[in-house]
């Protein structure tokens, strides 16, 4: 949520922009950051660095090879790991630091297992190392100074190739003394935080020679009325890394723009640095709430990924070149093109830290999606009323407001899983308390949702208002535990309530302390039907710097804000689910919703795509940005029906809500100036459409389900580009109008006024496709015109698939369980299907601690149906039972049989429809977690 104008006082007013649009002069551009213009400045050529292979010290699993800068003779240190599965692990930095330099802690899920490394070739000016059993080797080139990655014989990345390798080396500025440590923090600096962060370096540090005065804002610098006091001087990095063979490149979320990313040539680069960016504008590079650095390319037959480990304010060029601009001799041997092979540039320029990058080498699309999940964790398994509907505006007002809201859905059989609160239930904006008068009873509204089988969200900001009489803001004081100035004084600003304090939660203490607040002792009136949404997590600082802290605030340890800036919402959303998870004593899922993420947080909750609005643009933006966060490992995103700005018209309305039924988090939402728009508000034909696509929506529950635990167990999206599926197509590469749920459906949302159409494209040479509704079968490949109607959302089924619905309706996905289930066998070509069914409890951690669950395998062959389990380790009774089986693309048997799981036989009554070859068998009646089959004759 960002801030709204005219609810503060004039200077908060002016610093957020005081029209309904960003206002870009809040924000950087390149040429306004020190670091990324001066790095810009650095144009391609021969590289200042040499590799110094004499100093070569290859142990068990790593090799560490010195590099010089030839200029400043500063010596770097390279390290090379060859990690299990394909993934490489390239860290520079300095070899005799003057401080220790921030190296990012809590991301990685420890420590990658390694493979052996070997040299395997060397001469004067080239050594070759072997990664492991996979066949990669790196050819390390002493002057200039460059690295080439190669498969057999294939060339997959060069790095260095262009020159472009900056470390700019810690020093003491001219005529002054060391900077000093905050107050009670002497020496802090000096050392590893507790949690790891910190310089794996023994060396004693060396202190080089005072140096000329660079140039003006490289020890302080100005933007707007904010000074940067920049204690440590300039300390930034940059490499670059050439792809040859790639023209198409995804990722490095957040971004309201295409899917594939543009060469930023005569631009900005692709910004990373959490924001809170009011009314952002689409299709530009800036900075919005979060950052994953992480970027994927693809061409045919390869995927690739490179995983960039910094924490601090980043920026992202990308370029397109031919190979041959930056390949030389022998290595021209290893494209099939020569040097005429296109090729994707992309340089990474991050304020501070180390250079610690991680090239996961594919090959295919799901193998890099699955690396990055074994490196920074998968999504967390959500609990399953999760997937269900939300409803939030800010702000519903009072107990009795909440009553009425819930019973309009139960009145018009809409159903709902979740109602949500924002800033105005507590009591002045502290965040753990109710107000009094409009939410006296706030255990007992709890128990009537929860009664009802739904639940509640409450809003718990990271910003704490300064008031010594509230006793958060008081204890985290008197412990402290909040961020502090430069001076070593609580840092402030201003903030929904005011005159503000923030927690430091880079600090462990700050997070178990943070955790302990959910305790129902601790947070009054909560119960385990309360959740929690932790928004302006950036952090927002509505007097800030760009609206977040100040780069030189400090952190545990002693560390610089700007070291771990797009850390902090990561913290916050991880405190907040450990709280859930301790207040039932570990046995329930958390359900966290954040705005801000990093790397890593797919393990802690959802994200959605902040405040947008209601305009067509934003509606069909939301695709490519949640097709952008599943890549980067965010599988549990989705976007504020209707728009959070603004009042959308019954059309926008009703393509936003059947859009947001098909993506993967789904929640209305609405700013506190804009109209109420419940569904009911709308026009009796207009409700009628909406409440058909929230019952599609529970229909496919079983189905988002278990692609959420797919998803779980192996890092790949659950929103995903065709192009993951179809790795070979071209046509599908920059395509992000559509896209596949799992690899069973493809949906192609109408995302344009007044549409009597819409052109989707059925994919995979030889397949078929059938339409979701009325099973109608497509050929593919081909592209096919949909007339729509407002009732139309054109869904797909593919053919070789089954998917599991139970297509009762109810009110929400507590009140679905036992439901009988309908399994829809879409035959391919060949007339085979197989698709799987996963269940647990939907709320525990049992299916992982005790193998409480059911994971069920349908296979469809030779005209025989069964059911088998896919985990013979789960084990879990369940009541549901099957209801119908319907096969699509299948002739009229002669007769319909089902052996049960103790060898009994029934022949099954079927309706056989031959215009669209679709049979359907009636009530099965055999439990869904039993082995069975059904044989047509």
């Amino acid at each position: 949520m960002a801030a709204a104008p005219g609810r503060w006082p004039l200077w908060v007013t002016l610093c957020l922009g005081a029209a309904l649009a960003v206002d870009r002069s809040n924000f950087k551009t390149c040429e306004q950051s020190g670091f990324c213009r001066r790095q810009r400045r650095i144009q391609p050529g021969n590289s200042p660095y040499r590799a110094l292979l004499e100093s070569l010290e290859l142990g068990p699993d790593v090799a560490k090879i010195q590099l010089v800068n030839e200029v400043t003779q500063v010596p770097l240190l390279l390290e090379v790991w060859g990690l299990t599965g394909n993934v490489t692990r390239l860290r520079i930095q300095e070899l005799a630091p003057l401080r220790p330099r921030f190296q990012v802690p809590d991301v990685l899920l420890g420590e990658p297992p390694a493979e052996r490394l070997e040299v395997t070739a060397r001469d004067e000016a080239t050594l070759e190392l072997s990664l492991g059993p996979g066949g990669h080797r790196l050819l390390v080139t002493e002057r200039p100074f460059r690295l080439d990655l190669l498969r057999g014989r294939e060339l997959l990345c060069s790095v260095n190739a262009r020159g472009l390798l900056v470390f700019e080396h810690q020093r003491r500025r001219r005529d002054s003394d060391p900077p000093k440590d905050p107050p009670g923090e002497e020496g802090a600096a000096q050392e590893s935080p507790e949690d790891g962060a910190g310089s794996t370096q023994s060396e004693k540090p060396v202190e080089p020679p005072a140096e000329p005065e660079e140039e003006p804002g490289a020890w302080e610098e100005t933007f707007k009325t904010h000074t940067d006091s920049k204690p440590y001087g300039p300390t930034s990095v940059g490499l670059d890394f050439s792809l040859p063979g790639f023209e198409h490149v995804y990722g490095i979320p957040e971004h309201a723009d295409n899917l594939r990313l543009r060469p930023t040539e005569g631009g900005d680069p692709y910004r990373l640095y959490n924001l809170d960016v009011f009314q952002y504008e689409l299709f530009t590079p800036m900075a919005l709430y979060g950052s994953v650095p992480l970027l994927l390319a693809h061409r045919p037959r390869l995927s690739l990924g490179l995983f960039w480990l910094n924490a601090a304010e980043t920026w992202v060029d990308i370029g397109s070149n031919t190979a041959g601009k930056t390949l030389f001799g022998k290595l021209l041997d290893y494209m099939q093109g020569g040097g005429e092979t296109p090729q994707t540039e992309v340089r990474w320029m991050s304020e501070s830290g180390v250079i610690d990058v991680f090239l996961l080498l594919g090959p295919g699309p799901a193998d890099v999606t699955a690396q990055y999940g074994r490196l920074t964790g998968t999504q967390a398994l959500p609990p399953l009323f999760s997937l269900g509907y939300h409803q939030s505006r800010w702000n519903y007002q009072d107990e009795a407001d909440v009553e009425a809201v819930e019973r309009g859905f139960e009145e018009h059989e809409l159903p709902l899983d979740v109602l949500w609160l924002d800033i105005e239930h507590a009591d002045g904006k502290r965040y753990f308390t109710w107000d009094p008068a409009k939410f006296p009873n706030p255990r007992g509204m709890l128990e009537h949702l929860a009664a009802r089988k739904r639940r509640m969200v409450s809003i718990v900001d990271p910003h704490i208002k300064v008031d010594g009489g509230y006793r958060v803001y008081s204890e985290l004081r008197a412990r402290g535990l909040y961020v502090k100035t430069k001076d070593g004084n609580d840092y402030e600003g201003w903030c929904w309530p005011g005159s503000s304090a923030y927690p430091d939660f880079t600090n462990p203490e700050m997070r178990e302390w943070w955790a302990n607040m959910f305790a129902f002792d601790q947070y009054e009136g909560s119960t385990e039907a309360l959740f929690t949404w932790n928004d302006m997590n950036e952090p927002s600082v509505f007097s800030g710097p760009e609206v977040t802290m100040h780069k030189d605030a400090r952190h545990f340890g002693g560390w610089e804000h700007r070291e771990l800036h797009n850390l902090y919402g990561l913290y916050v959303q991880k405190a907040t689910a450990e709280g859930q998870i301790r207040r039932s004593g570990g046995r329930l899922r958390p359900f966290v919703l954040g705005r801000a993420f990093f790397a890593g947080s797919q393990r802690y909750g959802a994200v959605w795509t902040g405040d947008n609005t209601a305009e067509w643009d934003h509606l069909r933006i939301s695709i490519p940005m949640c097709l952008s966060f599943g890549l980067a490992g965010l599988a549990f995103c989705g976007a504020d029906v209707g728009g959070f700005f603004k009042n959308p018209g019954p059309e926008l309305q009703v393509r936003w809500y059947q859009a947001g039924a098909f993506q993967p988090f789904f929640r209305a939402h609405a700013h506190l100036d804009t109209a109420r728009r419940e569904p009911w508000l709308l026009r009796p034909e207009h409700l009628d459409v909406v409440r058909a696509a929230l019952r599609r929506r529970y229909a496919l529950i079983p189905t988002w389900y278990t692609a959420f635990y797919r998803c779980h167990r192996q890092g790949v999206p659950v929103m995903r580009p065709l192009w993951m599926e179809f790795p070979d197509d071209p046509h599908t590469f920059a395509m992000d109008d559509q896209y596949l749920i799992d690899r069973v459906l493809l949906v192609h949302p109408v995302t344009e006024a007044g549409a009597r159409g819409v052109h989707v494209y059925l994919p995979g040479e030889g397949e078929v496709w059938y339409d979701d509704e009325t099973h109608e079968q497509h050929r593919a490949p081909q592209t096919l015109y949909v007339p729509v109607t407002l009732s139309t959302i054109p869904v797909f089924q593919r053919g070789g698939t089954v998917i599991p619905r139970q297509d009762r309706p109810r009110r929400s996905t507590e009140a679905m369980r036992g439901d009988p289930f309908t399994l829809y066998v879409a035959l391919s070509p060949q007339g085979t299907a197989q698709g799987e069914l996963y269940l647990d409890d939907g709320i525990s951690f049992d299916y992982a601690t005790k193998n409480e669950f059911l994971h069920r395998q349908f296979r469809f062959a030779n005209g025989t149906l069964t059911s088998s389990s896919a985990d013979p380790r789960g084990s879990m009774s369940n009541p549901a039972w099957l209801e119908r089986v319907v096969i699509l693309g299948v002739g009229r048997p002669e007769s319909a049989l089902l052996t049960a799981h103790d060898g009994s036989q029934t022949p099954l009554q079927f309706q056989h429809d031959p215009e669209r070859s679709v049979l359907t068998l009636r009530r099965p009646g055999v439990p869904i977690g039993a082995d069975w089959s059904i044989s047509l004759r």
